[in-house]
């Protein structure tokens, strides 16, 4: 376990030390952020955000904590984003101007969906966005970065490679590799050969799929196999996919094309997505191609081809308005079949299960990458056995696992174990950890002293760190829902002036409960006026805590159940 936070740790400088520090993506799946600094020089790497979850109620999105780059920021000398995926660029309209807006590097592809996002915060300092391609060579401070092309399930993704004086700094980003029943291609080849001749101080790699063994299903694959669905396919054919798997998108409008079928594309995102490639000149279709939802009933339904969001079950993407009977312009019909061509997300399990179900009770026919006979998914992420080959052709001195949550990264020390890097040699970090590498190259090292690292949340128009009594409050109302009493008394006697009033919401019917109503009332009517007897000048807020506690009391013997009780006192 990470040991305690202390607010008041006092970092030291890091002197000739080169110091990196994992902001967040190493305790969970999201927010992936690092930041390398030498000297006088701080570059930050990826700026991602993560969904809420279970424990994070109302909250929007999960920021990393910047505060020790708030405190830096004359010495940031860039960002650099590695690909265009939420989970590395979704916190660059919360955080850039936090941290003094420094220029932002990336390729083009990723740099056009940045701004794209930016379109919608027009209240903020446009970015110096600057574009970068593999085999560039920039220089930021006193350091020089270069970048190389990678794998992944988006063009334009990249991996970075900074010189230090005592060696390369490298990491892919998320990463997987094209291969051949096991055998990478002769482009990862060339590729990761480029490291043969080059010392490698550091390696910090995507641990996502490392306990899957083997090697990962190539997206070649999955098109090939697509292919022969969208050829095939009898009746109308509807697409979930994510928005993000951009490549799986811009293939299936291009097959879609070969065998002369109208692609309909629901869900903003999707749409943003395919008509930034479209502007790009990435995909090149012919204008009737991709039609509206509104020209389909034009069109027999084994031409039409539906692109949507929503695979995860969110609940009011495309496909989830579809699967209830909610979508202006679709109607399932017995003639659908729905191909779910991605894997569910830890935690979604019952709403990809909930629409399922709502689709099958119209008739569809689903495929889903679990039951299907063919390969029709494939991850971003490399499997054990490529993580293990790009070990090896990178030759790393010191290894510090990334992206994933603890176990993973364990797994991922364990692998680096077996090709023989000494123990010594890899940190598994928490966020916040502060990783040094010490003595001219020599030592790695962690630091008892750690960054903030307590999350931080958009909450609405909020930004910042919610406190933790909120969402306290926030899962109590979710769980056992709200007990308000509204209670007018004498302010000299303390007597009630009349029956007290109380409003239930998500804890019992009030209509079926008058019973457990007249009896808290009898208990607030008591308590008021044992509270108050002899009591000159009354104390609201010592009647208010006899009350809160009396009741909840009650409420808790009678149904098992602790309702937030709010005692609201009106003196007459």
């Amino acid at each position: 376990m990470p040991r305690a936070r202390k607010p008041d740790d006092i970092i030291p400088p890091p002197g000739d030390n080169i110091r990196i520090i994992p902001l967040g993506g190493v305790e969970e799946i999201g927010k992936n952020m690092s930041l390398i600094e030498y000297k006088d020089d701080i570059i930050v790497v990826d700026m991602g955000f993560q969904f809420k979850d279970d424990d994070t109620p109302g909250v929007d999105y999960i920021l990393p904590n910047t505060k020790y780059l708030e405190d830096r920021k004359d010495k940031i000398r860039g960002v650099l984003i590695t690909h265009g995926h939420l989970d590395h660029i979704g916190g660059i309209p919360y955080i850039m101007n936090r941290i003094g807006n420094p220029p932002l590097y990336t390729r083009n592809l990723t740099s056009i969906m940045i701004r794209k996002r930016q379109d919608e915060f027009p209240h903020l300092a446009p970015l110096d966005l600057r574009i970068v391609e593999k085999e560039d060579t920039i220089t930021l401070g006193k350091l020089k970065v270069r970048f190389f092309s990678v794998s992944h399930t988006i063009p334009d993704s990249m991996g970075v490679i900074i010189e230090t004086p005592y060696g390369l700094i490298v990491t892919p980003g998320d990463i997987k590799l094209d291969h051949d029943d096991g055998i990478p291609t002769e482009a990862e080849e060339k590729e990761f050969g480029r490291f043969k001749n080059e010392k490698v101080l550091l390696l910090m790699m995507d641990s996502t799929n490392v306990d899957e063994p083997g090697f990962s299903t190539p997206e070649r694959l999955v098109h090939k196999n697509l292919d022969e669905i969208i050829k095939n396919i009898k009746g109308r054919l509807i697409i979930g996919t994510f928005a993000s798997q951009l490549e799986r998108v811009m293939k299936i409008i291009m097959i879609a094309e070969k065998y002369g079928k109208k692609v309909v594309v629901e869900g903003r995102s999707m749409k943003n997505n395919i008509e930034v490639v479209l502007n790009m000149g990435m995909l090149t279709v012919k204008p009737d191609t991709i039609i509206t939802s509104t020209e389909m009933e034009n069109y027999p339904p084994d031409r039409i081809i539906v692109l949507a969001t929503g695979a995860q079950g969110d609940e009011f993407a495309a496909l989830m308005r579809m699967s209830n009977k909610t979508h202006k312009f679709f109607k399932i019909t017995p003639r659908d079949t729905v191909l779910l061509s991605s894997s569910i997300i830890p935690g979604n399990e019952r709403s990809v299960q909930k629409l399922k179900d709502n689709l099958t009770r119209q008739g569809a026919k689903i495929i889903h990458y679990r039951t299907s006979d063919v390969y029709i998914h494939s991850t971003g992420h490399g499997n054990s056995g490529e993580l293990k080959w790009l070990h090896n052709k990178i030759g790393e001195k010191f290894f510090m696992p990334i992206h994933g949550n603890h176990y993973m990264l364990s797994v991922h020390e364990d692998l680096a174990l077996s090709i023989g890097i000494p123990k010594e040699n890899i940190i598994i970090p928490d966020n916040g950890a502060i990783i040094e590498i010490q003595n001219e190259g020599k030592t790695f090292v962690r630091l008892p002293q750690e960054a903030p690292s307590n999350i931080m949340m958009v909450d609405g128009f909020s930004i910042g760190d919610v406190q933790e009594m909120v969402i306290r409050d926030r899962k109590m109302l979710a769980q056992d829902g709200i007990f308000v009493i509204v209670v007018s008394i004498n302010a000299k006697t303390g007597k009630l002036k009349k029956s007290p009033d109380i409003i239930a919401r998500g804890f019992v019917y009030v209509r079926e409960s008058q019973d457990l109503l007249s009896h808290a009332r009898m208990i607030i009517k008591k308590t008021v006026e044992d509270t108050t007897h002899n009591m000159n000048p009354i104390n609201f807020d010592f009647v208010k805590s006899n009350l809160a506690d009396n009741v909840g009391r009650f409420l808790f013997q009678k149904t098992a159940k602790k309702p937030m009780v709010i005692p609201v006192i009106l003196g007459v």
